[in-house]
């Protein structure tokens, strides 16, 4: 059974890209346009790893993080992994310390790359 990744972005293109990436290589990717549909589906749960933009309209992900302290979550998740290009930066400390598990710097990641780390994360 494929892995189920949940992939936030507001970047229309880096989601469309991302998506791609993912279900070629076989995973099932659902995706969120921004925080509060972020939200809403990460408490439905059953995400085996979960990309999330800190940058967002709406809701950004680290106002996701503090929300979901306060919400029950349906299914488990999997690991939730930060996607920024705002390296070195206190958001990142506040982010891991709310249950982020690591984060990724969008410019300096291509594609194969995501792959190789997606497939790291799941511990495959």
């Amino acid at each position: 059974m494929a892995k189920k990744i949940l992939l936030v972005d507001d970047d229309q293109y880096l989601r469309e890209l991302y998506t791609e990436v993912l279900q070629t290589a076989g995973y099932e990717v659902t995706t969120a346009i921004d925080g509060e549909q972020a939200l809403n589906t990460i408490v439905k749960g059953g995400y085996d790893l979960i990309l999330l933009d800190i940058m967002m309209p709406r809701l950004d992900g680290i106002g996701v993080l503090k929300s979901l302290k306060d919400k029950t979550i349906n299914l488990p998740n999997g690991p939730i992994v930060l996607l920024t290009n705002l390296a070195h930066d206190p958001v990142i400390l506040e982010a891991t310390s709310l249950g982020a598990k690591t984060y990724l710097i969008k410019a300096d990641i291509t594609p194969d790359q995501l792959l190789v780390k997606v497939k790291e994360y799941l511990g495959i």
